[in-house]
């Protein structure tokens, strides 16, 4: 079973997935969120009905003193919103800290085009949630 990866934002959703055997990560989209988390839940559902997934990771936007911020409180009620939709699966969190920080140097490394960079920047950002989830989850075995 696959595990999904999650970064949810204000604007965009970053989604990432990983093989069938939970060892590489891959960038899947970015979900124009129009502030509707209907829009979110109903591509999630369309995602879910593609792959077989068993957990959810969803990243925690914590600030640098690893303290809630707004955006976490945000993030926390789209996780209630995951939790009671999907209740037989698994869903985690993971600090997200850094994560679009990395992301952004990523993309100056591989040098994208600034005008790509605000469509693809969640969906890296969700593949590396998703990879800190899948190294934290190798470390405890």
């Amino acid at each position: 079973m696959r595990k999904l990866g999650i970064d949810y934002g204000d604007a965009r959703v970053g989604i990432a997935i990983t093989d069938s055997l939970n060892i590489t990560v891959q960038g899947l989209e970015t979900i124009q969120r129009k502030d509707s988390d209907k829009i979110v839940l109903k591509r999630l559902d369309e995602i879910l009905a593609q792959y077989e997934v068993d957990t959810l990771v969803v990243g925690m936007p914590f600030n640098l003193k690893g303290e809630k911020t707004v955006r976490a409180e945000k993030t926390e009620q789209f996780i209630h919103k995951l939790k009671c939709k999907y209740n037989k699966m698994n869903i985690e969190t993971i600090d997200e800290r850094l994560t679009t920080v990395a992301a952004h140097k990523t993309m100056n490394f591989l040098d994208i085009n600034k005008n790509k960079k605000r469509g693809i920047v969640d969906t890296i950002s969700a593949v590396y949630i998703l990879e800190m989830y899948i190294n934290k989850i190798n470390n405890k075995n």
